[in-house]
């Protein structure tokens, strides 16, 4: 039974279950089957990135509050956060990482630093229910 590369469409020998020809045409095959959803991801991680070292940039003490503008002026876009916290208080925080806000009233925005002690005592109680 003739086999051929999935990249280049020659024809191969070797193992049977050998499906690329070499290396350069398996790295082509992947890279442009995955091309898509891997640059999809990249942007997706690089607006996260940005997001936290803006909110890590402007609050430096662990809570501040600004004018949404703000942030908005150096590049922060709050449609990507990672989570969600809502408090007992129906207060909704977003995260993005260990960095949070929580809208206020007249386009106001406070920043949070969510303390690494807090996020495993969350993930325990998440563990045991």
């Amino acid at each position: 039974m003739e086999r051929n590369c999935l990249s280049c469409g020659e024809s191969m020998q070797g193992r049977a279950d050998k499906k690329f020809c070499s290396d350069q045409c398996r790295n082509t095959y992947n890279n442009r089957h995955n091309g898509n959803i891997s640059n999809y991801m990249r942007n997706v991680n690089n607006m996260l990135r940005r997001n936290r070292r803006i909110l890590h940039e402007m609050n430096p003490n662990g809570k501040i509050t600004v004018h949404k503008d703000k942030l908005t002026e150096k590049g922060f876009n709050f449609k990507y956060i990672t989570h969600c916290y809502t408090t007992k208080k129906k207060d909704t925080y977003f995260f993005v990482y260990d960095m949070g806000y929580l809208l206020l009233e007249r386009d106001f925005v406070m920043i949070v630093a969510r303390k690494p002690e807090d996020a495993i005592t969350e993930k325990k109680k998440l563990v045991t229910t």
